[in-house]
Parts: C-alpha cells; sequence; structure tokens
C-alpha cells in the first residue's frame, strides 16, 4: 500500500497537476463561468415550464412556444458567451486589456459560424460551437499576444482616455485575427467548426460512456486524496463537454425529444458526488452516531455545509487527505455511485440530467430538479445515501477504534 501511495504521490499527481495550472485551460475552466447565468436563467424556464402536474402543464400548454423562446435565447448563445468569457481570462492571464480580448475572441468565432453562402449561421451559437469558441479564443488572444510582444501596435499620444488607447492598441491584433480567421473560412471554403467538431468527437463519445466516466470519476477522487482539488483540475477539459450535454439535453427536453445525453452536467455533482466529491455526506451521517467525542463534534460541523455539497470540513478534518485507509472508500464509493447511476439512466429508470441547477443543491432536492422533476430521480438520490453510508461503515469503523483508544490514552 505504501509503495502504490508514493508512486501516486510522486508520478501520477505531478502531471495531472501541471495540467490543472496550465494558463490555457485555467483561462477555459473560468471563462466558461460567464455562461452559467444564462444556462441557470434558461433552466429556471425549462423547470416552470414541465413541472408535472397536469392543471399546470394545460394552462402552460398555450404559452409553450413562448416559455421555449426563453430557452432557445439562453442555450441557445453558450458558445457565443464561452469564446467572450475565454478571451478575456486569456487575455487577463497575459496581463492584457480583458475586453479587447473577448472581443477579438468574439470576432474569430463569428467567422468560424459563416455558412457556404457566407451569411453567419447562427446554428453553431449553442453548445454545438463550444469547442470552436475554445480553439478561436485561444487563437485569437495568441495573436493579440505575439502583436504586444513584437510591438505590432499603434500607439496614440499620451493623454489619450485609456478606453480609445486600448483600441487602438488591438486594432493590429484585430486586423491580423480577422485576416487569418477569413482566408481560412472563405477563400479557402474551410468548415473550421466542422473539422473542430471532428477533431473533438471522440472525447464527447468517451465521456458519454460508462468507462469514460468512470475514469474521470477515479481521476477527481484521486487527485483530492492527494490534496489537489480534483474537481477544478479537470474542470478546463471536463466542463466543455458536460456543458455541451446538458445544453443539447435541456434543448432535446424542451422539444419533448429523446434525451441524447447521460453524463451531462449535474450527473457528476448531484448523483455521484453526494455530499461533495466522495459522496462524504454518508461519512458525516457515521459521525454523527460515532462513539467518540471528535468525530460526533466533527460531524455536527460538517452536516450543514455537507447537506449543500460543501464538503471541505471533512476532506481536511477527518482527514481524507493523505489517509490510505479512507482512500479507498473515497475513491470506491463515487466509483460504484458513478456506475450505478449512469446503468439506471441507460435503462430509463431515471431520467438524465436536463437542467443545470447550482451544484451546491441538496441531494433528493438537487436530482429531482436537475431531471425535470423526475420523481424517480429523488429516489435514487436517497438509495445513494444508503449504499455510500453501507460502504463507509467498515473503513469508518477500523479508523474510529484508532480514534477511541488515542482519546482513552489523552484522558489518562
Amino acid at each position: 500500500m505504501d509503495n502504490l501511495f508514493d508512486w501516486i504521490q510522486n508520478k501520477l499527481i505531478p502531471p495531472l497537476a501541471k495540467v490543472a495550472n496550465q494558463r490555457h485551460l485555467v483561462a477555459v475552466r473560468n471563462g466558461l463561468v460567464v455562461t452559467l447565468p444564462a444556462i441557470i436563467a434558461g433552466s429556471m424556464f425549462l423547470i416552470v415550464g414541465n413541472i408535472p402536474i397536469d392543471a399546470w402543464m394545460n394552462f402552460l400548454k398555450p404559452y409553450e412556444g413562448m416559455i421555449n423562446a426563453a430557452v432557445n435565447a439562453s442555450f441557445g448563445i453558450i458558445a457565443l458567451l464561452a469564446a467572450v468569457g475565454i478571451g478575456y481570462e486569456l487575455a487577463v492571464s497575459y496581463d492584457l486589456n480583458g475586453i479587447s480580448g473577448g472581443a477579438l475572441a468574439l470576432v474569430a468565432f463569428i467567422i468560424t459560424q459563416l455558412s457556404d453562402d457566407f451569411t453567419i449561421d447562427a446554428a453553431g451559437f449553442d453548445s454545438t460551437g463550444l469547442f470552436t469558441a475554445i480553439i478561436s479564443g485561444i487563437v485569437a488572444v495568441e495573436i493579440y499576444h505575439l502583436c504586444i510582444r513584437k510591438n505590432w501596435v499603434v500607439h496614440l499620444p499620451e493623454g489619450v482616455p485609456p478606453a480609445v488607447s486600448n483600441s487602438f492598441i488591438s486594432l493590429v491584433p484585430a486586423v491580423l485575427t480577422l485576416f487569418l480567421f477569413w482566408l481560412v473560412r472563405v477563400p479557402l471554403h474551410f468548415n473550421i467548426n466542422g473539422f473542430i467538431q471532428q477533431i473533438f468527437s471522440p472525447l464527447l463519445f468517451a465521456l458519454n460512456t460508462l468507462p469514460g466516466i468512470v475514469v474521470y470519476t477515479f481521476l477527481v477522487s484521486l487527485l483530492w486524496c492527494a490534496g489537489i482539488h480534483g474537481d477544478m483540475a479537470l474542470e478546463g477539459v471536463a466542463d466543455p463537454i458536460f456543458m455541451q450535454f446538458v445544453t443539447a439535453n435541456g434543448l432535446a427536453y424542451a422539444k419533448h425529444l429523446p434525451l441524447p445525453y447521460i453524463t451531462s452536467a449535474g450527473f457528476s455533482s448531484l448523483f455521484v458526488n453526494v455530499g461533495g466529491t466522495g459522496a462524504t455526506l454518508a461519512l458525516v451521517f457515521l459521525m454523527l452516531r460515532s462513539q467518540s467525542k471528535t468525530y460526533r463534534q466533527l460531524g455536527k460541523i460538517s452536516l450543514p455545509s455537507g447537506l449543500f455539497e460543501i464538503n471541505e470540513p471533512v476532506i481536511f478534518g477527518f482527514p481524507i487527505i493523505m489517509n490510505p485507509l479512507m482512500m479507498i472508500p473515497f475513491i470506491l464509493v463515487p466509483l460504484i455511485l458513478a456506475a450505478t447511476s449512469y446503468l439506471v439512466m441507460l435503462v430509463g429508470l431515471v431520467n438524465a440530467p436536463v437542467t443545470l441547477v447550482p451544484w451546491t443543491m441538496p441531494p433528493i432536492i438537487g436530482p429531482l430538479m436537475a431531471t425535470g422533476w423526475d420523481w424517480r430521480a429523488a429516489v435514487w438520490s436517497a438509495i445513494e445515501i444508503v449504499m455510500a453510508v453501507v460502504i463507509y461503515i467498515p473503513f469508518f469503523k477500523v479508523a474510529e477504534k484508532q480514534l477511541l483508544k488515542d482519546e482513552k490514552i489523552q484522558e489518562k
């Protein structure tokens, strides 16, 4: 066990941590935050418009198109918002003007959405164009950064207002960005959007499969065990995919079509990380009934935050980090919950997430809302808590026994 732990700590974790701090992935992770208000706002219309009460549904039926208009207006511009957010964040990371970076990224992205007759095709503004938005934002800001480093900029005299000065500083980068993307899309007739989607399609497919989501879940839990925020470390890679899944599910749900994806945003946060990464709410319940005064006190402190998916008090207080014993259930429980949740959704026993609800939503309530008021999701969430408790019990008992010995020694 010690050799395995050393190998994980010294060989596996460092490269993963390096990836987590990579400039462009951090910009993607932070830039996607810009899309959240729009998705959550659109989800509210989707949730309200699909409350499973016959009287309510009959009342809203004449207004269904009007409600879906709000869904389309929010879910339908996710890629646009992402391009601006990523361009802004990457520019700021280079100490460049963030507004200029976001604007350049937006220009680059819109050019990629030109149709064959060179008109703007808004179909790619939704989640299907998300990866194109990422690439466009990165390329545009890198051109901006190159121009600044090489001093290929237009400098205005001192005393000119900063807003005007900054706009002229980004003039040359804007010309180069526009020309590059125009050259590729218009004279060369190269479908940038289609090409990028083909490149990332294997990754999209992988994370919507059982093996893919199990590997992702394993890495998140493993990073946490080593003291690295696993969810945040992988967000730069995984979030664009899960975001694309949930917006596609939401649009399909609004049109009463089959849901195309299982592992959309909310699958991991609501159905796997019950009470936080590692499903540690189960551990909190065990601590509340512990014979150890220390664990009982920690359980009382951790319960309020644990109910809202915040489990740092458990991870650092139990502790989970660097704890070979608790590392086993902390990784095992999410793997089991991910696999079983995937299977129950695959066979249609529970709906996949169709709306984005805040990840701090409590168990049972969060899954209920995220799946469009599917009562079976609430029942499954309760079953998951019981499953997690059962798996944690033997490991908790070993830790409790050792702590009771230490407490008795201290009392003497």
